[in-house]
């Protein structure tokens, strides 16, 4: 099987995962987005009839003309909304709208500029969230790589204990524990950083002032995110570069006379690649959907607080847009390490053209 064809196979997996997830989450949801419609449905039969008040005083006269009235009127609009369809055709129905990005409308929540589409909300949280836990992941992944490396190359020395123990205790800790621990040490005593958001009120005036202001507020929880995660990033370099480091190659090219640095970023580094690229792709593509709690310590208005709000307030198509924009990333994250893996190591290569002979 050619590399192409490998490709296309995991495409056509990922889409059918994605289906399946969708299947199950539509299945979850029915009930409630169904019970809303329906709500929806006799405010909108009400809204009608308040809007003519001649039609208004004639029913009136006659309870049962008004009841048979407002029985077709509701009858018609749930024929639009597809509710007089059997269950298996509105979950369907709600699957494909969902891979086709189709989120419709909000029931409850808008986005800032006042729109009530789901893709309008999602694409305003997006940004933000990419803002905050993309850059504290960069940040993550390059002191990670030094210090991982440079503990791998004095292995014993005090540096690598000091980032193992310093991994194993950082590791341990939530974020939204560290993150309030900081918000009461750098924010309400030291006052040093804001306590949270994103932007102080009222906000500056002035662009420059405005990124600055911004940067201000991210410091925090991009310090909270970089303190909880680098040590873990750090140990694990450590370990997968130490395990190459015992190799013959490396052995050899020591022997040639080759400078350490070369050795260590030429041959070690790009022998570790595949473990390490799949760590950094993973991290970069899971920081997109944002994380719930660390936002709502923080009060960032990312994707992860977006679903909190949106389970506060049972806004179904937010949930379900949400959610699928989280499958998509995991998944598009998987079929990204599967093409990295075939780029970086042969023998993944290989194997995957040897697959179905």
């Amino acid at each position: 099987m050619k590399i192409s064809s490998y490709l296309v196979l995991r495409l056509i997996n990922a889409l059918i995962v994605l289906t399946i997830a969708l299947l199950i989450s539509a299945l979850v949801f029915n009930k409630l987005a169904d019970q809303q419609m329906r709500s929806l449905i006799r405010e909108m039969v009400k809204s009608e009839l308040q809007s003519n008040p001649e039609l208004l005083r004639n029913l009136q006269k006659n309870s049962t003309a008004l009841k048979i009235w407002m029985d077709e009127r509701t009858k018609y609009y749930m024929r639009i909304y597809g509710l007089d369809k059997p269950l298996w055709y509105r979950v369907l129905h709600r699957v494909a709208q969902q891979l086709k990005l189709d989120f419709g409308s909000s029931s409850t929540m808008i986005s800032a500029s006042g729109s009530s589409r789901v893709s309008d909300i999602i694409l305003e949280a997006l940004p933000k969230t990419i803002l905050l836990f993309t850059t504290g992941t960069i940040i993550v992944i390059i002191l990670g790589l030094l210090l991982g490396m440079k503990a791998a190359q004095m292995a014993g020395s005090t540096l690598d204990k000091s980032i193992s123990i310093f991994a194993l205790l950082s590791y341990s800790l939530p974020m939204w524990w560290t993150g309030m621990l900081f918000i009461i040490i750098f924010a309400y005593y030291l006052k040093i950083f804001p306590s949270g958001g994103m932007m102080s009120a009222p906000p500056p005036e002035g662009l420059l002032a405005k990124i600055g202001d911004v940067l201000y507020h991210l410091a925090l929880p991009v310090g909270t995110y970089v303190f909880v995660s680098f040590g873990g990033w750090s140990y694990i370099t450590r370990n997968v570069v130490l395990s190459h480091l015992q190799e013959d190659f490396v052995m050899a090219a020591r022997a040639k006379g080759l400078p350490e640095r070369k050795v260590l970023y030429g041959h070690v580094l790009r022998a570790s690649a595949p473990p390490i690229v799949t760590m950094v792709i993973g991290s970069l593509l899971g920081s997109l959907s944002g994380a719930m709690i660390s936002e709502i310590v923080f009060n960032w208005p990312g994707m992860g607080r977006l679903y909190w709000n949106a389970l506060n307030q049972f806004d179904i198509p937010v949930l379900m847009g949400n959610t699928t924009i989280s499958m998509m990333l995991f998944l598009a994250s998987l079929v990204l390490m599967d093409i990295t893996y075939i780029i970086l190591d042969p023998r993944v290569r290989v194997g995957a053209i040897s697959v179905g002979r």
